[in-house]
């Protein structure tokens, strides 16, 4: 594919166009599909400005991919991880630890919120690399 953009442990991201990006996410972090399914959902509950669009499946060197379609987000200043620790607070989340959110009502946790999963676009965050589950 072109216009590669990066990966991470779990995912590959491609610009797609000026306004969207392509995941191809190999569900590492996930004991299971559905588990990462359910991750999608949540994320698109809760972040709905970036939600994911699930297109289908990718195989590449015999790993399977999903495929998702997501907005692109252009950052305009550095991610203040205080102000992402204070919205999470404010939403019922409690940091465990490093980057890491609980929010018992739920029992949902949500992990890896560090500054390059979490963007800053003129001063509103943008959870853009998501990684929830179920307790």
């Amino acid at each position: 594919m072109n216009n590669y953009i990066s990966a991470g442990a779990e995912q590959k991201v491609y610009l797609k166009d000026s306004r969207s990006v392509l995941k191809l996410n190999d569900a590492i972090y996930y004991l299971s599909w559905v588990d990462y399914f359910v991750n999608l959902l949540l994320n698109n509950y809760f972040f709905p400005d970036t939600a994911y669009n699930l297109l289908g499946f990718f195989e590449d060197e015999a790993i399977i991919y999903a495929v998702v379609a997501q907005s692109f987000v252009n950052a305009t200043e550095k991610t203040n991880l205080l102000f992402v620790e204070q919205f999470m607070n404010s939403n019922g989340f409690q940091k465990i630890r490093n980057n890491d959110y609980f929010n018992p009502e739920l029992g949902i946790i949500l992990e890896d919120l560090h500054d390059e999963n979490v963007l800053t676009n003129n001063g509103i965050l943008y959870f853009i690399n998501t990684v929830f589950y179920l307790k």
